[in-house]
């Protein structure tokens, strides 16, 4: 049934918006606007009460006090809410005037590095010991107008290890930099290197975001997956996830950010030494400057 909002004053949330002082530039106004209008019709329709809105303000409070430099825990309500993932399509989403699209985005995550290190195509990025299963990656980055290999295309990967941690999170087990990696592609845009096949992990549970999925009866769990970052100074750069096809949570990952481009298969490999799994995985770039069927971008 919906909310009588004839006994809610139909000026209030006009005269809030009314008080934006001339300084506001054009982008705030217009998005703190929505917000305010949105987040007074959201107290309207579910007759926010008092307590409910004291819980929410003790949350947020939560959600600052538990963050630290190695901690975003804002940056993980956002992705149990999907709002990542939805800015993500927003700013990114991009639709192809040829036969193929560009490969598909996903968010960025809390736990890139800059400090990854250029290594050696045919190199590993694993650099400690570990329980998981070996892989051979292995692809091409490719233009999609032109359908041709990108040299010097700079593919940058990083992963948690097989105990679901990455190198910050388990200093006891892990060296710096392990499990990350930069490989500049060859002359004809192929890439190629050994990395483990990834895990499932949990997103901690023992702050707000724990308790909002609680409060939603959800899991914590994020597929396994691998990061990748590639970039040329010529194209698009693409921040995406690559996802096991065998994984149980890719229906379901608490982050929302599976797409169907970007579940792979690992196949069983033989012959070499270093590897027991072989996956091949592919990258189409988009010039830049390329504004395809959906129109510009800002």
């Amino acid at each position: 049934m919906a909310t009588d909002t004839s006994r809610f004053d139909p000026k209030f949330t006009q005269h809030v918006i009314d008080t934006i002082g001339p300084k506001t530039d054009d982008r705030s106004r217009f998005v703190m606007s929505a917000l305010i209008r949105h987040l007074h019709d959201f107290a309207r329709e579910v007759e926010l009460t008092t307590d409910e809105w004291m819980t929410g303000v003790r949350f947020m409070n939560a959600v600052g006090q538990i963050s630290d430099s190695k901690r975003n825990e804002g940056q993980r309500i956002s992705d149990v809410l999907g709002l990542e993932s939805l800015v993500d399509e927003i700013a990114h989403k991009l639709v192809s005037d040829e036969q193929i699209d560009p490969t598909s985005s996903t968010i960025l995550g809390p736990f890139w590095s800059p400090d990854a290190p250029f290594r050696d195509l045919g190199g590993s990025i694993i650099v400690n010991a570990h329980k998981g299963q070996v892989a051979l990656m292995h692809g091409k980055v490719i233009d999609l107008k032109t359908g041709k290999g990108i040299p010097g295309a700079v593919v940058d990967i990083w992963q948690a290890s097989a105990n679901g941690k990455y190198d910050f999170q388990d200093p006891e087990n892990q060296e710096p930099n392990n499990l990350r990696g930069k490989f500049r592609c060859n002359q004809n845009g192929e890439y190629y290197f050994y990395c483990l096949k990834p895990t499932a992990y949990s997103l901690p549970t023992d702050g707000p975001a724990g308790v909002l999925l609680d409060l939603l009866d959800r899991h914590p769990m994020r597929p396994a997956h691998i990061h990748l970052m590639v970039t040329h100074d010529d194209y698009k750069p693409l921040v995406n996830q690559i996802f096991p096809s065998d994984d149980p949570y890719l229906e379901t990952d608490t982050v929302f950010a599976v797409k169907d481009d970007l579940v792979v298969e690992f196949k069983p490999k033989s012959g070499d030494p270093k590897a027991t799994l072989d996956l091949e995985y592919n990258i189409i770039l988009a010039p830049r400057g390329y504004e395809g069927a959906s129109g510009p971008k800002l």
